[in-house]
């Protein structure tokens, strides 16, 4: 069987697409490789929330059909996700080399329509087209490469789309409107993974914050189970989002350790989700709180739903429940109109909020998004000078975070070897900081308690001569 090589843009949720994909090809007898140079099959799974994003795709596309097309012209390429979602045909008119290009809601046709493609029963194919029930396709697993490998996490999609359309935000537009999954199903899903020696699960979505507001248009189809209407009856309890009742559903997993979720909407955030933290044991004190800004004119040109005040409450109610919670953020810096005050407001609420990390980009106009149309576009100069002011200030803070770590115990999971330096293992604290340290094989997978000797650029580091000390 041919083998295939899948490189991943962008988010998560990317991460997640591309690993189901590889799952559903390995069951149809499809090997891995382990480079695009000895691949059958080269998949660049691709991101549109940037235009740098797309650009690194495009021209990583042209650079693979004119090098390895001159050896190996069976080669089979092809585009999936976001970006071909958005561009569609538009990929193959400009790129004829390219064989394949699939949408968002389309990632569970990929092995079929490549058996097709290496058949010779179609030369390209190209499906862009919404399908109901997609949001409930993406569950197979590929743990270390091959379905009987262990790992130690483990994503979980929860729901696709977004309803949020934040003017900068192309999303809605490439994964199309909320679709949640059923709670049997992820749960079950959960269930199998932890069987699988998973211990620790993330939930993702767009806006997993907004998961049961809007249940998977599966549910009309023939032979599917439960109902929208049965679903929406079990779920109705007064002061409790479905969301947070598939917490602890999840919370409730025998042999699970650790509980994540990623990327919410501050607005998602109620006081249910809040006190959820104090409530559920396996859920870790973690909050990845995506602000954008802070500036109250800029957020209500990006049309977020929160003020300043209001975002910086929801960070006072995390911190009163549980002080040491770890808290990152997103920021986009220079979005059309943003003032020297502006951006003067955002560096204050970064040093009032704190953040143990923030990722900081440079604001990117996206084809068909309402800010792509706004008036007073920040000159490009000026916008790294801020990118360039903020990143320090981030980096400032995070030291500061990361040093006071310094000395303490900390409980970490072993996930495998650093990345940086395979001779060693990493593993998380509960509060989401990396902590490498040396140890063996044997740990991978274990809660093991560490104190930290040194922090570097938001990394610590154990002693292992200290591992569990008394």
């Amino acid at each position: 069987m041919p083998s295939v090589y899948i490189k991943t843009y962008g988010c998560q949720m990317n991460e997640r697409d591309s690993e189901a994909v590889a799952a559903q090809l390995v069951a149809k007898g499809y090997t891995l490789a382990q480079s695009e140079h000895v691949a059958d099959v080269i998949l660049l799974n691709t991101c549109s929330v940037r235009d740098l994003a797309e650009q690194k795709a495009v021209h990583k596309m042209e650079n693979l059909a004119a090098d390895i097309r001159r050896s190996r012209p069976n080669v089979v390429l092809g585009f999936l996700g976001c970006m071909a979602q958005s561009r569609g045909r538009e990929l193959i008119d400009r790129l004829p080399d390219v064989d394949l290009v699939v949408g968002t809601q389309k990632f569970h046709r990929t092995a079929d329509y490549l058996d097709d493609i290496i058949d010779g029963r179609r030369d390209h194919v190209v499906d862009i087209e919404e399908e109901k029930g997609s949001e409930a396709m993406i569950r197979e697993h590929l743990l270390n490469g091959t379905q009987a490998a262990q790992s130690v996490t483990a994503f979980v999609s929860i729901m696709q789309g977004c309803n949020q359309y934040c003017t900068f935000c192309i999303v809605p537009y490439t994964r199309g409107a909320e679709r949640s999954r059923t709670f049997p199903d992820i749960v079950a899903e959960c269930r199998e993974l932890v069987g699988r020696g998973v211990k620790e699960i993330t939930l993702l979505g767009q806006i997993v914050t907004s998961y049961g507001k809007r249940w998977s248009s599966s549910f009309s189809l023939p032979g599917t189970s439960p109902s929208a209407d049965t679903l929406k009856r079990e779920l109705q309890r007064p002061g409790k989002s479905a969301f947070v009742q598939l917490l602890e559903g999840v919370n409730e997993i025998d042999g699970l350790e650790r509980l994540r979720f990623t990327s919410p909407h501050p607005k998602g955030y109620g006081d249910d989700l809040v006190e959820a933290y104090r409530r559920l044991p396996k859920l870790c004190e973690s909050a990845h709180l995506p602000v954008q800004s802070g500036s109250d004119r800029i957020l209500r040109r990006m049309h977020r739903g929160y003020t300043r005040e209001q975002f910086l409450g929801l960070v006072g109610k995390l911190r009163h429940v549980n002080p040491e919670m770890g808290i990152t953020t997103d920021i986009i810096v220079g979005f059309p109109g943003e003032t020297e005050a502006d951006f003067e407001e955002t560096m204050s609420l970064m040093r009032k909020a704190a953040f143990d990390n923030a990722f900081v980009f440079k604001y990117s106009p996206r084809k068909d998004t309402p800010a792509a149309t706004l008036p007073d576009p920040v000159p490009q100069e000026v916008i790294a000078e801020r990118h360039g002011r903020l990143l320090d200030l981030v980096n400032d803070i995070g030291r500061e975070k990361y040093r006071r770590d310094v000395g303490k115990r900390v409980q970490i999971l072993v996930e495998g070897p650093s990345r940086k330096n395979p001779a060693r293992l990493e593993g998380r604290t509960r509060t989401n900081k990396i902590v490498v340290f040396e140890g063996s094989e044997r740990h991978r997978g274990q809660l093991l308690d560490v104190k930290v000797t040194r922090a570097g650029s938001f990394t610590l580091y154990g002693d292992p001569a200290i591992l569990n000390d008394q």
